[in-house]
């Protein structure tokens, strides 16, 4: 079957819980930019999401259906971000101790109870949906744990068209290396990728982040403090900086994309708009993710850097948290973008001036004058009664430590033996 074959082929080569307030999916009228969120905010233009949500079970399904311009191509003409992960994966370049398990059979079967089973997984109950996949619960016979898994046709995604040179095909598989390199305590964890070469059927294996969604109306109109978001951006900050040093931008940081643990961690999820760069040049076209969340350099249709624009998504987040509202938002995609480009920021007189100062800060239109994520977790309202954002040494720094080390004892041995001689 050529469908199964090209995608066996290629991937060789190598979820919400909202912050205490609700995030509407669907608007029966427009709203202007102070209303709060929770109120049928969401415009489908606005907040681009179709998700729903069954047998009162919660999680953000990873799933985004953003669009990617009318070129289907956010990069600057250089290696494109496939090359990039195709390189590291041949080389072995990933950032995880425990690589993620490839699966190539696929077993169909029920259980005693007569519950449906993907391999050692037992179903329990569907938790999202899209236009890509769907997103089931499921628990693993072998060690008891839940795990959230996507669940995708390979002929539909070769059908979804998303530029005049890509499919979803290619969304999916992107997302999938650039989590294969991934391994970080904010940053959802894939386990493992089930894809059987003769069948249609392809699956993620994503760790659970058990959260619940906030419904509709129930999220408090005053947001959620400065204390819990302040807890939730550093986890947010740190996940981030350790994207960006690896040089991968999110492309769609967003409440909906940031899961909450039961012990309140945060984990950025979602990256299937992402992009990986080969060195520093972060440099892209056209911004795929949430138009409310869209930093003003990504709405003029010009270049810009994928990471300021990261950055302001977070300082779009932030205003959120405290408020529980958008920063700028419009009664159509066109005044949203306007608003974003021209509007001046607007925060109350009586406010914490350090976390003012912040968000001012974050929300800086001119991106070479944005406050960088470094300067943010530096920033003394972030730093607050908690010190400093502590510094993650992940594992391809360790390794490379380790190997220096060894290096430097061999170099020092040898040293000393010709010292001897």
């Amino acid at each position: 079957m050529v469908i199964t074959s090209y995608f066996a082929n290629v991937t060789q080569m190598g979820c919400c819980s909202c912050f205490g307030f609700a995030l509407s999916r669907r608007s029966d009228s427009l709203v202007g930019p102070d209303a709060p969120m929770g109120n049928n905010l969401s415009q489908e233009l606005l907040l681009d999401e179709d998700l729903e949500n069954e047998d009162n079970c919660s999680y953000n399904g990873d799933i985004s259906d953003s669009g990617h311009g009318d070129d289907g191509d956010m990069r600057s003409p250089t290696k494109s971000s496939e090359d990039i992960l195709l390189y590291r994966t041949q080389r072995g370049l990933i950032c995880r101790e425990f690589p993620v398990k490839d699966t190539h059979k696929l077993v169909h079967s029920e259980d005693e109870n007569g519950s449906k089973m993907i391999n050692q997984y037992v179903r329990v109950c569907k938790i999202g949906s899209g236009s890509y996949a769907k997103v089931v619960l499921y628990r693993s016979s072998d060690d008891g744990k839940l795990y959230a898994i996507k669940a995708f046709h390979k002929s539909h995604l070769l059908k979804q068209r998303v530029g005049p040179r890509e499919t979803a095909m290619n969304d999916v598989l992107r997302e999938v290396l650039i989590m294969k390199m991934l391994g970080h305590p904010n940053i959802v964890n894939l386990i493992e990728v089930i894809n059987d070469p003769t069948t249609d059927q392809f699956y993620m294996v994503l760790e659970y982040v058990e959260g619940k969604w906030v419904c509709e109306g129930s999220g408090s109109p005053h947001g959620l403090g400065e204390s819990k978001a302040r807890k939730y951006l550093r986890d947010i900050v740190s996940g981030l900086i350790y994207l960006h040093d690896h040089n991968i931008v999110h492309g769609d940081i967003k409440p909906d994309n940031l899961l909450v643990t039961a012990a309140g961690t945060v984990k950025i999820g979602d990256f299937s708009v992402s992009q990986i760069f080969e060195d520093d040049n972060d440099e892209l076209r056209r911004s795929p993710g949430t138009p409310v969340f869209t930093a003003p350099e990504c709405c003029l249709g010009s270049k810009y850097h994928g990471k300021a624009a990261d950055t302001w998504a977070v300082g779009v987040t932030l205003y959120c948290m405290i408020f529980a509202k958008y920063p700028f938002l419009g009664d159509s995609l066109h005044d949203t973008y306007d608003k974003i480009v021209n509007n001046s920021l607007s925060l109350p007189r009586r406010m914490n001036h350090l976390l003012k100062e912040l968000i001012e800060g974050l929300l800086c239109k001119d991106p070479s004058q944005r406050m960088t994520l470094q300067a943010v977790a530096e920033h003394p309202w972030v730093i607050g009664g908690g010190g400093p954002i502590p510094q993650y040494l992940c594992w391809c720094k360790r390794s490379r430590l380790q190997r220096e080390g060894c290096s430097g004892s061999r170099r020092d041995d040898q040293a000393h033996n010709d010292t001897v001689l």
